[in-house]
């Protein structure tokens, strides 16, 4: 079916390629982003009015799409805090230190788990289950948070999401797009999704491997407090001076002196319970001793703080072992229901809660009401300091999806929106020459494209319908051509390429800049993609 282009296609295409320069040159593209969406929207509606309410409308509907990203992030975040004030979190990471004992190991046992629950249930409980449990262990035997980000995002939203051999949704919408056999589809994806998997992962190990560092508990207690150190310091972390000194101090602080004490003009400026001046010379009151509790009852406290610490760090990876085999039963068996895509996400965030609640509960008893709201409000802090930035980016991508642009451009609601990324995908592919490999890569490419609004399988009805159409006609195999897309849409939308995707749970459990991330996975993910679809020309 032919496309008819309009103004607004063409302001759109060059929204993106603006963008995508901007990245290429490691530039934040917020800007070109909430310029692109405003002078979008103005030309299709010839309305000042309405290009700039898209900006606000596109940032809005994008937080209303991610939000439920941005609160896993805060519960489990709320929660690691809570266990962190009792000392949980060290104990909790402890028996895993066996097996990773570095930032090799601990790359390896990253990967391989990532990818089998993410085979399962998708990577939507798979990266706060793994956030909550292993990426301390990770980061304490010396791996660095950027290359954590990179193992996750590879092996979750890379190499499982694209085959999908599991649940097999992707296969089966990109085979009934191409009208061929579904199991064919998901058996040729599997194959390649290893190939694009091994290989970003090798490229991703040797770019890292110069980053490790020798294991230490320190490096856990700076990688918690990395926020504070990419964001800005805390608003409390001010130095208190004293200003009462004598003029032309400038309010600096006092001098010490040997003994500790403040000194002014030469002479102790003592600070107590009391104390006499009289011409010069101070005299002080020794202030009355600090009230001790009994040693007895300091010990049943450290006793009692160890039991509680121990306690927890055997529950949080208890409950979410007990989680996981839940899914199973419901996945294989009909004894209890089965939990997909965002309900098991959000049983990941019910237990998050659920577990800061306790754990508040049980550092302070009387005050864990307050507690327990400023764990909820730390975690909202950071998600949204850590990924607020996503949104207007976002919003661009989708006022080019049909689902979302409608919203965005303020057309009535029972409307349809234009669908402005489709159509400039949709008039590119009649441009491409009659060469296998040429046609492979094409679609590739615009498997890649389709996915560049975020979501992993919005664009496998496009590259499923190209493949059906363009296959035939240069002597290959449909199917093929259907996975060579399903590899392109879901490894550039499903969370590795861009930063507006399911990537930004990933950069938030790592904490790590989620532009910084998707800068770092390109050269491997799209090394690994030309390889295989060379391989899969030559061997399907």
């Amino acid at each position: 079916m032919e496309v008819h282009l309009t103004a607004a296609h063409w302001v759109y295409l060059a929204g993106i390629i603006v963008i995508l320069a901007t990245m290429m040159m490691r530039k934040n593209i917020v800007v070109p982003a909430v310029l692109g969406t405003f002078l979008t929207a103005f030309v299709f509606s010839g309305s000042l009015v309405t290009g700039l309410a898209a900006i606000f409308n596109g940032s809005l509907t994008a937080a209303r799409e991610l939000f439920n990203i941005f609160l896993i992030i805060s519960l489990v975040t709320a929660m690691l805090g809570a266990l962190r004030q009792m000392g949980a979190d060290r104990l909790m990471v402890a028996p895993f230190r066996r097996v990773m004992r570095g930032g090799t190991s601990s790359f390896l046992v990253l990967a391989a788990v990532t990818y089998v629950i993410s085979l399962f249930f998708w990577p939507t409980p798979a990266v706060p289950l793994i956030g909550a449990v292993l990426i301390p262990v990770a980061i304490r035997a010396g791996l660095s948070p950027m290359a954590v980000g990179m193992a996750i995002a590879i092996c979750g939203q890379g190499m499982a999401l694209s085959s999908d051999y599991i649940i097999k949704v992707a296969p089966g919408l990109s085979a009934k797009s191409a009208g061929v056999d579904p199991d064919v589809v998901a058996d040729r994806a599997l194959v390649m999704s290893l190939i694009v998997g091994f290989t970003a992962l090798t490229i991703t190990y040797f770019m890292q491997r110069k980053n490790n560092r020798t294991p230490s508990p320190d490096l856990l207690t700076e990688w918690e407090e990395k926020v504070d150190h990419d964001f800005g310091p805390n608003e409390g972390e001010k130095t208190d001076t004293d200003t009462s000194g004598s003029a032309g101090t400038g309010g600096a602080p006092a001098p010490v002196s040997p003994t500790g004490s403040p000194t002014l003009g030469g002479e102790s400026a003592l600070v107590g319970a009391s104390s006499v001046v009289a011409v010069g010379v101070a005299v002080e009151t020794p202030p009355p001793p600090p009230v001790r509790p009994s040693m007895r009852e300091a010990v049943d406290e450290t006793f009692a703080s160890i039991r509680a610490a121990r306690t927890f760090a055997f529950l949080v990876p208890t409950a979410y072992l007990a989680f996981i085999i839940y899914l199973l039963v419901g996945k294989f068996t009909d004894l209890v229901p089965e939990l997909k895509g965002g309900d098991a996400a959000a049983m990941v965030g019910g237990i998050a809660a659920l577990l800061l609640f306790a754990a508040a509960a049980t550092n302070d008893r009387k005050g864990f009401l307050e507690s327990t709201s400023e764990h909820l409000v730390d975690g909202l802090v950071f998600a949204f300091k850590a990924m607020g930035i996503v949104l207007p980016i976002a919003g661009f991508f989708f006022i080019g999806n049909g689902d979302f642009s409608a919203a965005i451009l303020g057309m009535p609601s029972d409307a349809t929106g234009p669908t402005l990324l489709f159509d400039l995908v949709n008039s590119a592919q009649s441009h491409l020459p009659q060469n296998t490999f040429v046609t492979s890569y094409g679609i590739l490419l615009i498997g890649m494209i389709a996915g560049l609004e975020g979501s992993g399988f919005s664009g496998l009805p496009l590259t499923g319908s190209l493949s059906g159409a363009l296959g035939p006609a240069v002597g290959m195999d449909p199917a093929t051509l259907a996975a060579i897309g399903q590899m392109g849409n879901i490894w550039s939308g499903g969370g590795t390429l861009v930063a507006w995707s399911s990537l930004i749970a990933v950069a938030g459990f790592a904490r790590v800049p989620v532009l910084e991330l998707a800068r770092k996975l390109f050269i491997p993910v799209v090394s690994g993609l030309a390889l295989s679809t060379f391989v899969a020309v030559l061997i399907f």
